[in-house]
């Protein structure tokens, strides 16, 4: 699997993102609350990902397009965890992750949390869904 991180792979509708936060179901993993939806994508791709960084938390844009590139690229190296459950269940999912820390945290740890949370998302998103 490359890692690459493709505009298809972001999630841009607004009517998948309404519909991720009405019908969806979440979980929190600190410093990162995710919320997820199985559902129909449009691509090629399994899932589709959403980051946001709440202003209210982290005041300065710097800051915040720091923590979003740092979870972005943990992403981007560790995303195959994820599309392995997905494609040999041949499902598709909507998720977003929302940081949820004040602090900007190092790399490392933003890195193994994202682990974590995806190994959790393809354990256990049939469970939940369920």
């Amino acid at each position: 699997m490359r890692q690459t991180f493709t505009k298809d792979e972001r999630l841009c509708k607004k009517v998948l993102i309404a519909k991720l936060f009405q019908e969806g179901f979440s979980f929190y993993l600190h410093p990162y609350r995710v919320t997820f939806l199985e559902t129909a994508l449009p691509g090629k791709f399994p899932a589709q990902i959403l980051i946001s960084v709440p202003k209210h938390l982290v005041r300065k844009a710097v800051h915040r397009n720091r923590i979003k590139r740092r979870i972005r690229e943990a992403y981007r190296k560790n995303k195959g965890i994820l599309y392995e459950g997905l494609t040999g269940k041949q499902k598709q999912m909507a998720f977003c992750i929302t940081y949820t820390s004040k602090e900007i945290l190092p790399y490392g740890l933003m890195q193994e949390k994202i682990i974590l949370l995806l190994l959790r998302l393809r354990e256990g998103h049939a469970e939940a869904a369920g």
